[in-house]
């Protein structure tokens, strides 16, 4: 049986909305930053490959800062999850409530024109992007989409072979990718008004959900109807 058809409602509901959040985050650092896209690392990587060959070193040491950023969120989650299974018990709201708190505090240093508000951003999708990994051995990525275009790629090839398609697998993608998109439309209509505030409504949407989740997990476990 597919991964994905193991996945519950809430997994579901939960990815199209942290790629939403991602999707805002990254338009807001594209548009008001450099136009240097937040998630993005492929891109951010090759940036880092040219500016050190072309000796910029500030340049790349900035670029070196938001990748080190990205992976100290994912660090960081995996020192909070402890697992590699979402299920429902783990830390999931003190994650999510971290990765809000970043995202406010990153609005001030953004406004100041510090990298540092750039590497925060980054640091949380890290985070979002590494606590959402895997469920039973699905890819289940928020914070960017390359794997997803590659396997809608690989499923419409499937289909124009005639052969067998998951299409749960497929319905996941095209949602993970329409909640990114909307995010980003939602964030670039928001910029012009809200300028790097514009975060505080991502930060607002992961705090609410971090801090319910975080008391619903401890009043579960006081009710001893949850593992710890």
């Amino acid at each position: 049986m597919s991964p994905v058809r193991l996945l519950p409602t809430w997994v579901w509901a939960g990815a199209a909305s942290l790629a939403l959040v991602a999707g805002m985050v990254n338009v807001v650092g594209y548009l008001g930053f450099e136009h240097q896209a937040v998630t993005h690392l492929t891109g951010t990587t090759t940036l880092l490959g040219a500016a050190a060959a072309q000796g910029e070193l500030r340049t790349a040491g900035r670029l070196g800062l938001m990748i080190a950023a990205f992976v100290a969120g994912a660090v960081l989650s995996g020192m909070l999850i402890q697992d590699s299974t979402l299920k429902l018990g783990r830390r999931y709201g003190v994650a999510l409530a971290i990765e809000a708190a970043l995202l406010a505090a990153a609005v001030p240093l953004f406004e100041d024109g510090a990298i540092a508000g750039a590497a925060l951003a980054a640091m949380a999708c890290g985070l979002q992007n590494a606590m959402t990994a895997t469920y039973s051995g699905a890819v289940v990525r928020t914070a960017h989409l390359s794997g997803m275009f590659t396997d809608l790629g690989i499923f419409l090839g499937h289909r124009l072979r005639g052969m067998a398609v998951d299409r749960r697998r497929l319905s996941l993608c095209v949602v993970i990718i329409l909640g990114f998109a909307a995010g980003g439309v939602v964030g670039a209509l928001l910029f012009p008004r809200l300028g790097y505030a514009t975060l505080y409504v991502p930060a607002a949407l992961t705090g609410t959900v971090g801090v319910a989740y975080a008391a619903y997990r401890h009043w579960q476990l006081r009710g001893g109807t949850l593992a710890p």
